[in-house]
């Protein structure tokens, strides 16, 4: 008989569950980067001088007219804009995704491509096309008809002029929800339509815009939201018109003399506007306006334009004229000659702009600096934060890991310049003295890019299935190890796209950055806005069109990088 003997059973590996240390630890960070400045901002909006509680900060916002006027023009020049964008967008958004439009393709690029031109950049263009005196229209106005030397046929300087140029960089948002809203809208109910008898004027206004309607509300609730929290395009537009909105007020308050108190109170009415905003929104987003039942509806109905097929694509050059490209176009020619008011031919040609920005001011190499490591160092530690924060969250790791979660969203509901208060009252006491260091803005850099980051990590994570893991689990890896040789390759198209996604918002942030540079640390965007006050057009065009060509250049190289099965970003 043989003895059979058995083989000795391998001791289990003792594993040290690494994760809830992160947890603590990510629970740490996204609390001092949320929690803390906005603490502070409560405290300082209820102490007066002396340091005493007092409630006269708040007082002073109802019967200060100098705070209430700033308030309700942001609040009436943020719905102007949320209309006007909503007038632009849901057409465009109809003839690009249901119709035979021409180059409907170009057109969608076109416009998405435009999130990339930070808005106070496409307001300084507007500022050099639509000047009442110097502005490049005006000049053609006045050599064309005649007229007086200061007679002018648009002035950009006016509320009128603030909306139109805040609209032309928030409308984008109302596009991408209504025509992702277009491209989902069943079929079957506008053949149903047709079969009726209905013609395609009454199927549009009868069955698509209501079915469309939740994402044109929260498309404008978002555009509203941009323009009510923006401080760039209002301090270059309004404050040479003589008026303050509350953003530009928020950051006059920290001029000489300095009143934190009331800027801290003022920033709090912005911030609970901002929470509503966000709430009606997700409101409006939540309910459903239909269910598909039985399966995938067939393809989009298209509709052919006929004889208006010219007239759409007038409006649709008009909109992609005004929004890309005479700002593009404005820009290069104020870089390429000595002034403003000079035409752009062999004669006035040069590139003293560009050897000015690059040789001779001295600034330039230090905010290039600055604002690329600033723009490296947020997108790679947000991403990696963003990335550990999500994984926790969806696979529920530790107890307690929706916490995180909340965190990582809720500075969304904080605008730049009120985080930009928060941090600055939190980092400027000799305990915390950060103020003056770079260190000051990575963190700002990070909370306004935490929500965007982790959202679309969170969406990333969501499009794989547990079971990959739990397989490579019951197989005897860790967590971790799992997370390293599964998981991440799997997401290596994701967080890529999250890499640059925060690097562009990084390097084109103005509404924080302007309360938190000193003159060591100065960026490209605070650079540019310190030469608009000075007048500098042609310097400002150099160093705008050089933030444009870095953000385009990380999206294309981020297109090259070799990646999953083949996958590519998509385009911006």
């Amino acid at each position: 008989m043989t003895a059979v003997i058995a083989a000795p059973v391998p001791k289990p590996l003792l594993r040290v569950d690494l994760f809830r240390p992160v947890f603590f630890l990510l629970a740490a960070v996204l609390g001092v980067l949320v929690v803390l400045p906005l603490s502070w901002l409560l405290y300082y909006s209820l102490i007066d001088k002396s340091g005493a509680f007092t409630l006269g900060n708040f007082a002073a916002l109802i019967t200060d007219a100098t705070m209430r006027r700033p308030f309700l023009l942001a609040i009436g020049m943020a719905f102007g804009v949320g209309v006007l964008s909503c007038a632009i967008a849901t057409p465009l958004a109809w003839l690009v995704s249901r119709t035979d439009l021409p180059g409907r393709r170009i057109v969608r690029a076109l416009v998405t491509a435009s999130f990339v031109t930070p808005p106070f950049l496409g307001a300084i263009a507007w500022e050099i096309l639509a000047a009442p005196n110097s502005g490049l229209i005006n000049q053609l106005h006045r050599y064309l008809t005649g007229s007086e030397a200061y007679e002018h046929l648009v002035d950009i300087y006016t509320i009128e002029g603030l909306v139109f140029a805040i609209a032309c960089y928030t409308f984008p948002y109302v596009f991408t929800l209504v025509a992702n809203g277009l491209d989902r809208v069943p079929s079957d109910l506008e053949d149903a339509s047709a079969i009726l008898g209905g013609r395609t004027a009454t199927t549009l206004r009868r069955v698509t815009i209501p079915l469309v309607m939740p994402a044109m509300l929260a498309g404008s609730l978002i555009a509203i939201l941009q323009a009510l929290t923006m401080f760039g395009s209002p301090a270059i537009l309004a404050l040479p018109a003589g008026f303050h909105v509350i953003t530009t007020k928020i950051w006059s308050l920290f001029q000489y003399p300095p009143r934190p108190g009331l800027a801290a109170a003022a920033a709090l009415p912005l911030l609970l506007i901002t929470v509503l905003l966000l709430q009606g929104k997700s409101w409006i987003l939540g309910r459903k306006g239909y269910t598909v039942l039985g399966g995938k509806s067939g393809e989009p109905r298209i509709a052919r334009l006929g004889r208006w097929k010219w007239a759409a694509v007038a409006f649709v050059a008009i909109v992609l004229l005004l929004t890309v490209i005479l700002p593009y176009a404005a820009l290069l020619k104020t870089a390429l000659t000595r002034n403003v008011s000079e035409p752009l031919t062999w004669s006035t040609l040069t590139l003293h702009n560009f050897h000015f920005v690059f040789f001779d001011f001295s600034a330039t190499r230090m905010a290039l600096w600055n604002t690329l490591l600033l723009g490296f160092s947020t997108a790679t530690i947000g991403t990696a934060i963003a990335l550990m924060a999500a994984y926790m969250v969806s696979r529920r790791t530790v107890r307690g890991s929706a916490l995180l979660g909340m965190l990582a969203t809720a500075p969304v509901a904080i605008p730049g310049i009120v985080l930009g208060v928060g941090v600055f009252l939190t980092y400027s006491h000799p305990q915390l003295m950060l103020y003056g260091t770079l260190w000051i803005l990575l963190i700002a850099f990070l909370t306004i890019e935490m929500p965007a980051g982790y959202q679309q990590m969170s969406s990333a994570f969501h499009g794989i299935h547990p079971e990959l893991e739990e397989a490579s689990r019951i197989l005897g890896a860790s967590r971790l190890n799992t997370l390293r040789l599964i998981t991440a390759p799997l997401l290596r198209t994701s967080v890529i796209a999250t890499w640059c996604f925060v690097f562009i918002g990084t390097i084109r942030e103005l509404s924080a950055t302007i309360l938190l540079t000193t003159a060591n640390t100065k960026l490209v965007s605070v650079i540019i806005y310190d030469l608009n006050e000075s007048g500098d057009l042609g310097a400002i065009s150099v160093l705008g069109l050089m933030l444009l060509a870095v953000s385009f250049a990380v999206v294309f190289l981020a297109n090259r990088l070799p990646v999953l099965g083949g996958q590519r970003l998509p385009h911006a």
